[in-house]
């Protein structure tokens, strides 16, 4: 597969030279190609623990074996506060600027407060409330390809099937106007790309706040249903209710639920394409689709620092003590290509049946739409190559623009013919 040179992978991480100790690490590291983590993470696999530097001239633990990132996702002596001034931010600037109406939200909180504000949201992702949704989920799918089929080609599938499916779904389940997608898409974009600016960072953040504040204030008189409006009249009854933590939920769902998927969906595109025997797999037995996503995820863990978090006291994990404030780097591609917990993990492989990846993250944070994600991965999946069986990539694999400078990794664009 095609491979940047460093200098550019850098560039388009944001990496200062100047910046740090010059002997450490410098994160992020970028994939140097698509379909693999950075070559480096062979060695921080082999050395378990390492010191490395961020691009703000900070230093952090990187942590790279399944075992030892379980562990330490699963160790209440971490904390996934972001607010805490040792927390590893992988932005240029720090990324430490805290604006007045930014309060912690479900992400960033700790036990026992963590628990409490899961648990009030939890029943909304449930497996049978997932089954529920299916035939909506079909039907946006359906209407999603029919448009394409019915365009010109060729079509380029993330405008047309993979930003469209997640935000319609979380949208509706929110209960967020669609038509407003792209400004919360525009915003979120800026949110995740390492190339803003800290102040381009924040107005994107005050941005989408007010927006939802204001959604939210609208629910508040008249509760809907769906689940912000679910959540005015539970939280009311229990007398726990604040809008300002409401608005910070449906932040975090509204971006994490269209941009995740929708990124999920154009590289597994392009993998299956590129993996043809792995595709003629799903085609013979649509049964495979389920292990097919599973592997799919594991290969590619777009949100890999997503499981980064900072120590409140000494700890001695991976043959290290971590001292109470430093930050460690939960490596979880590297951990979904551990030699000891997957078999020949560079190799893309739909009978693998391995579910024991750390791509959703692991212990209370563990994604919490997760069930969304691989049914929503499954029916697209199932459905686009049923009703384009030749669907095949529009420009030679080299020419995509690969999203190196987000902190969700995915697609620009993905044109497509058939």
């Amino acid at each position: 597969m095609t491979k940047l040179a460093r200098s550019e992978l850098d560039e388009a991480a944001l990496i200062d030279p100047e910046a740090g100790d010059p002997g450490l690490k410098r994160f992020p590291l970028a994939r140097t190609c698509p379909f693999a983590p950075p070559p480096e993470y062979r060695e921080f696999e082999e050395a378990r623990a390492q010191l490395v530097g961020t691009p703000s001239g900070e230093q952090a633990w990187a942590l790279a074996r399944h075992e030892d990132v379980r562990a330490m996702l699963n160790d209440s002596r971490f904390s996934s506060d972001r607010f805490n001034p040792g927390f590893p931010m992988l932005f240029k600037d720090g990324g430490r600027g805290r604006t007045p109406k930014i309060k912690p939200s479900l992400i960033n909180l700790d036990p026992p407060v963590h628990g409490q504000a899961r648990r009030s949201v939890v029943g909304e992702f449930t497996v049978k409330r997932m089954k529920a949704l299916q035939p909506r989920i079909q039907e946006i799918v359906d209407t999603q390809l029919d448009a394409i089929l019915a365009g010109d080609r060729p079509a380029d599938l993330v405008t047309a099937l993979s930003l469209p499916v997640p935000s319609l779904v979380i949208c509706e389940q929110l209960g967020v106007p669609y038509a407003d997608h792209e400004f919360f898409q525009t915003r979120s974009s800026s949110f995740l790309n390492r190339r803003s600016t800290l102040a381009q960072r924040e107005a994107a953040i005050e941005e989408m706040r007010d927006y939802l504040s204001g959604l939210i204030t609208g629910k508040e008189a008249t509760p809907t249903d769906d689940l912000l409006g679910r959540q005015i009249e539970k939280l009311r009854a229990e007398g726990t209710y604040d809008h300002d933590d409401l608005v910070g939920l449906a932040f975090l769902l509204l971006i994490a639920g269209h941009e995740t998927t929708a990124n999920m969906i154009s590289l597994g595109t392009v993998a299956l394409l590129e993996n043809p025997d792995q595709l003629e797999l799903i085609k013979q037995d649509p049964g495979r689709t389920r292990d097919a996503v599973e592997e799919l995820l594991r290969y590619f863990t777009i949100a890999e620092f997503a499981t980064s978090r900072v120590a409140t006291e000494d700890v001695e994990i991976a043959g290290v003590t971590i001292r109470a404030g430093q930050g460690v780097l939960g490596l979880s591609h590297a951990a979904n290509f551990d030699h000891e917990a997957f078999a020949e993990p560079d190799r893309l492989d739909f009978t693998r049946g391995a579910r024991h990846h750390v791509a959703f993250g692991y212990g209370v944070h563990q994604c919490l739409g997760q069930n969304l994600a691989r049914l929503e991965l499954q029916i697209v999946f199932d459905t686009l190559f049923r009703r384009i069986p030749k669907l095949r990539l529009a420009v030679p694999f080299e020419q995509l623009p690969f999203k190196h400078d987000s902190s969700i990794f995915g697609l620009h664009c993905l044109p497509v013919t058939w």
